[in-house]
């Protein structure tokens, strides 16, 4: 409603089509009803004219897609209206949908034209919505900016008891929040805007996308929470290679699990799926090695593993629930499944 007063206001006409963009709706089928939407089936748009796309990250996703078909290049102007759409899915050039193949296997590159985000979306999301988004904002704290890891082991709480300060009045609290997501924005975009097209894999956002993934549809996970557990058993992986000390290894996992994420799961224990996980990543980045981003020489910096064999693989997973089994329930975060969320 407040949408179409925004329009009405300014006296510009306004076609709307909302629907469900949940993980089960990221679909070839849900690209296709959008299309059919953009066409003469609905408001017929020109291919000079902007489609203003209003969601989350699957939203983003899924009519992102429709828009690089449509016309071959229809532009579009991103608005996020969850944590991970603003600061990672929202100005992202990747369009996508689920495949037969493995996740986000089908898809284009099409950025948006104008990606805008306003925090104060986030004051009516579900807690649960809030913490799944701040793990794209820890994972490139980790590999990228040590500053903005250190603001999110003092404030990444309190941001998410105040969905980043748009529950309250603290004005102070709201600029710590403008400035955590300035950073994590611009930490994404100094390496995503340089390489649109993914012409090479060096990309430090890549961080705990390298195993989920294979496993985060196998246990319906929410994908926070398995990226989270991919950066933490990467942490580990990488203190087993002595790219990355211990104590730096649990910091990342303390914070993580300060705000609820999820930094363990037995799925990790299946190395057959994780192995597939690693077999369909290198399809998936094309350049014959795993360009696995993990943190090294310290919080704030990363590197790329090549290869990871099975006999490392299996020495890590142990090592990481070795590491995981002192902790809070074993290393489990607070709705960590699409069901407890209400997304299935």
């Amino acid at each position: 409603e407040q949408v179409r007063k925004y329009f009405d206001a300014h006296e510009i006409p306004l076609e709307m089509m909302a629907f469900r963009a949940w993980e089960v709706d990221k679909t070839p089928e849900t690209v296709h009803r959008i299309l059919g939407y953009l066409g003469k089936d609905g408001c017929d748009v020109s291919r000079s004219e902007p489609v203003l796309i209003i969601g989350g990250g699957v939203l983003s996703d899924v009519a992102g897609l429709a828009c690089a078909l449509q016309h071959r290049r229809t532009p579009y102007v991103m608005v996020g209206t969850t944590v991970v759409a603003a600061i990672d899915a929202g100005p992202s050039p990747r369009t996508c949908t689920n495949g037969k193949q493995f996740k986000n296997s089908i898809g284009a590159y099409h950025p948006p034209v104008l990606t805008l985000v306003d925090r104060s979306f986030f004051r009516t999301l579900a807690t649960g919505h809030i913490r799944n988004g701040i793990a794209e904002i820890i994972k490139m704290a980790i590999t990228d900016d040590a500053v903005l890891f250190e603001l999110l082991e003092k404030y990444g709480s309190r941001l998410i008891e105040t969905h980043f300060a748009t529950l309250g009045e603290n004005q102070e609290l709201a600029e710590i929040a403008d400035d955590i997501i300035y950073r994590a924005l611009f930490s994404y975009m100094k390496h995503e805007g340089t390489n649109m097209f993914e012409t090479y894999q060096d990309r430090p956002h890549g961080y705990g996308h390298t195993w989920s993934p294979r496993f985060e549809p196998a246990v319906k996970m929410m994908h926070g929470h398995a990226v989270t557990t991919g950066m933490a058993f990467g942490a580990t992986l990488a203190v087993e290679m002595n790219w990355l000390k211990s104590e730096d290894r649990d910091r990342i996992i303390a914070l993580c699990q300060s705000l609820g994420l999820t930094v363990y799961h037995p799925i990790l224990e299946d190395i057959d799926l994780m192995i597939e996980g690693q077999k369909n990543m290198r399809r998936k980045r094309g350049e014959g090695g795993l360009w696995a981003p993990v943190p090294r020489g310290g919080i704030g910096a990363c590197d790329y593993i090549q290869e990871v064999p099975p006999e490392l693989l299996e020495t890590a997973v142990a090592a990481h629930k070795a590491v995981c089994s002192t902790l809070p329930n074993h290393g489990a975060g607070i709705e960590m499944y699409l069901s407890d969320l209400g997304l299935e």
